[in-house]
């Protein structure tokens, strides 16, 4: 962040510190989403460092906050005004900088290696498998004969449940999963984990989209054809 003046770094740090927690936020003119007043939660604000007008920090926010209208703000409550000179993104949900991150050059090599050896383990090493990023989504394990149905658009039904996370609650978004872990679908959840396990009817979850190709398990229901 840079300020435009300079401001005593202890009352910078007391300022930061003053935006964590739920904000509301306005999208700024130039930005991809409908600006209209939004709450969003900083969950931490690091100092780290402070040089003349540059002010160095790590923030941990949740998703569609944005850091340079965050800048801005902070720098109306100092009174000198401020702007973000520079972003960097260290983690995106379960993609973490130190572990996910591959090169351009190291992305270029490996893709030349496996041109010429075809092994897929190759791939491996820079193509993540879609079930990467759903692993903090809750999830619902269903039974193999369930799968071809949410394949083509049906809503989970509670017989088709095998396992599910607890804390699931109403009109949460939910990944579903078959019993080795393969990603079926991405669903709204209709009733809560705790109403789920006494159900033995009804549906859990509406299907929002379907994510596994159809025929990948066996058909195991009727059509009304």
């Amino acid at each position: 962040m840079k300020l435009h003046s300079e401001v005593p770094e202890d009352k910078v740090t007391k300022v930061l510190d003053e935006f964590q927690g739920p904000l509301y936020q306005r999208p700024p003119v130039r930005s991809s989403v409908k600006r209209q007043l939004r709450t969003r939660t900083i969950y931490y604000i690091d100092f780290f460092e402070m040089e003349e007008r540059n002010v160095l920090f790590k923030v941990g926010c949740e998703a569609g906050t944005y850091i340079r209208k965050l800048c801005y703000d902070v720098g109306e409550v100092l009174g000198c005004g401020a702007h973000m000179q520079e972003l960097r993104r260290t983690r995106v949900g379960p993609f973490v900088e130190d572990e996910s991150l591959v090169t351009l050059h190291d992305l270029s090599y490996l893709f030349s290696q496996w041109q010429e050896t075809k092994d897929e383990g190759m791939l491996r090493k820079f193509v993540y498998p879609m079930e990467k990023a759903l692993e903090l989504m809750p999830k619902i394990h269903v039974r193999d004969s369930t799968v071809d149905a949410l394949c083509h658009g049906a809503h989970l039904a509670a017989p088709g449940v095998l396992s599910l996370d607890s804390g699931i609650r109403i009109g949460d978004a939910v990944a579903v999963f078959t019993q080795k872990g393969e990603a079926v679908a991405l669903s709204k959840a209709t009733v809560s984990s705790a109403s789920i396990l006494k159900m033995d009817h009804g549906f859990v979850a509406k299907t929002q989209r379907v994510l596994m190709p159809r025929g990948i398990y066996p058909k195991m229901w009727r059509s009304s054809q």
